[in-house]
């Protein structure tokens, strides 16, 4: 790192002395670490404060002005929007958008009760209007409920403006860590800084899952055994605790299948690609954890729910696979509050993470769970077929923890209320919510929007001994007819910028699938 900081004409060998050499030392540390790993999500951590103690040593000494002061956070951000790193197609179709998920943690209380919020932490949302939106640096909001008013009010504007602004639960995650030195790596993942570092691990696909519960592990799509031979559900109608019991046999198979691949893809990369700039900068007795996750959530959920409360009647082809079911009767959907079907959200999240716990996984890293698709929510619906809740073959599934699109039809705070029951116990490593809503549902004026913007986040984090509390929001205010415009017309709209699952992304760089699908999401009328 000395060497190639020397290269760009700096001595980092001693410590930084001013607020402009500790905000240069502090991106050659990112550029070491992004010109040596491979590609994937590389965060920036939580530097908004800290840097604040350097700035604002150099304003009350006079040495610099408050728009310099601007100006050197525009800067470094300017720096982490030009990141690049080279990708095969196949990891843009499940990533869209180009994202490296320079994530910046902002904000977030002390444990002995301090504010962390800095007029720093407003210089970083500053920058979405110096220099317009942006998706990178992948700004997080670390949410209290005591976090100063104006604060909070400054950044509901921020994403009622731009649309570029994530949040996460800084009262579930800081006394669950017992630390206030976190930040989130990659999309929503909460880590000690320099003592933590995560093995990533993608997600498994619980609709397809039932699939083959149903089918007998014959893959639907491919019409060839790929999960355990069993024999297929017969009979006319599914019943609920004959796919739950068999669903959970697939999930054993499942969760071993895919911790020994994680397994061994985490054992090659170590081999042939160990990340030695990173790890120089962590403590040497590094805690690892092994982040897995599950797709298809609300899919799996509604299916359930659907063979529990309506009549399923699966549609058999001449080889006796199901390949289609009719639905008789109403059932209730997930986003709505109804404990009937919230309720096997949580069991299913619950019961994939203690299945995957009981599994040895490499170095012994401990492992964890996110409710997280990215933009794949796409991809995994393209490889699943029909599924009992009634979504169509290749259909999208609801991104992340999201309801289905359109399902979820009793406004935001029961579409919140039901996303905040699925347990952080069992998904630590995140429970991503991307929540749109139109910007007259949040009031007539801005200053009405930004307090009733506060409020609902207020209300969806709030945290207790009893209650967790909803962990990650992704938020967009906007209107569906400004996306419809967008698409047909991308040249008036060159910096429009979104939330999807665990990530901000210009509109444009998406596929047409992917625009698609962001359109047909719920878009919330009222609260």
């Amino acid at each position: 790192m000395k060497e190639m900081a020397a290269k760009y004409g700096y001595d980092i060998s001693g410590p930084a002395t001013n607020a402009q050499e500790a905000i240069q030392w502090t991106y050659f540390g990112y550029l070491a670490a992004v010109k040596s790993q491979n590609g994937a999500a590389m965060s920036f951590g939580r530097t908004s404060t800290f840097l604040d103690v350097y700035i604002e040593r150099d304003l009350k000494a006079g040495k610099i002005t408050e728009q310099e002061a601007q100006e050197m956070v525009d800067h470094l951000v300017m720096k982490l929007r030009m990141v690049r790193f080279l990708r095969t197609p196949e990891y843009d179709e499940l990533f869209s958008g180009d994202p490296i998920w320079a994530t910046e943690s902002i904000g977030g209380m002390g444990l002995d009760g301090r504010t962390l919020v800095t007029k720093n932490s407003f210089r970083f949302l500053n920058t979405l209007y110096t220099m317009g939106p942006s998706p990178e640096p992948n700004m997080t909001i670390l949410w209290s409920e005591k976090l100063p008013l104006n604060f909070k009010k400054f950044a509901a504007k921020v994403s009622i403006d731009t649309s570029s602004l994530q949040y996460e639960n800084d009262d579930l995650m800081r006394p669950d860590f017992n630390n206030d030195d976190y930040a989130i790596a990659c999309c929503v993942s909460p880590m000690i800084v320099g003592k933590q570092m995560q093995f990533f691990g993608a997600r498994a696909n619980l609709a397809k899952t039932m699939l083959y519960a149903i089918n007998g592990g014959v893959d639907e799509k491919l019409k060839m055994q790929v999960g355990p031979k069993s024999e297929p559900i017969k009979g006319d109608l599914l019943n609920y605790d004959e796919v739950m019991e068999r669903m959970d046999h697939f999930m054993d198979w499942l969760a071993k299948q895919y911790i020994t691949a994680l397994n061994i893809i985490h054992y090659m990369h170590d081999k042939y690609s160990y990340e030695a700039s990173l790890m120089a900068l962590h403590d040497r007795d590094v805690i690892r954890t092994m982040a897995c996750g599950i797709a298809g959530l609300s899919v799996a959920a509604d299916s359930l729910s659907a063979i529990k409360y309506a009549k399923v009647k699966p549609i058999r082809d001449e080889d006796g696979l199901a390949i289609d079911f009719e639905i008789e009767g109403e059932y209730p959907q997930f986003g709505n509050n109804d404990p009937r079907v919230d309720d096997l959200a949580v069991d299913l999240v619950e019961r994939f993470m203690k299945k995957i716990q009981k599994l040895h996984t490499y170095r012994d890293a401990i492992p964890t769970q996110s409710v997280l698709t990215i933009t794949s929510n796409v991809v995994y619906g393209k490889k699943t077929g029909n599924t009992p809740d009634g979504r169509r073959a290749g259909a999208p599934f609801g991104p992340g923890a999201n309801p289905m699109h359109g399902r979820d039809q009793k406004g935001a705070v029961a579409s919140l209320t039901s996303v905040a029951k699925l347990p952080f116990a069992y998904a630590k490593d995140g429970i991503s919510y991307t929540f749109s809503i139109v910007p007259n549902a949040l009031g007539k004026d801005d200053e009405v929007r930004k307090t009733n913007l506060a409020g609902l986040m207020d209300g969806y984090f709030h945290h207790e001994a009893s209650i967790e509390g909803g962990q990650h929001l992704n938020v967009n205010v906007m209107n569906r007819e400004m996306l419809l415009d967008a698409m047909e017309n991308p040249e008036k709209y060159p910096q429009l910028t979104i939330r999807v699952s665990g990530y901000a992304v210009r509109f444009n760089s998406l596929t047409k699938e992917q625009q698609q699908d962001v359109i047909t999401r719920t878009f919330t009328q009222s609260m």
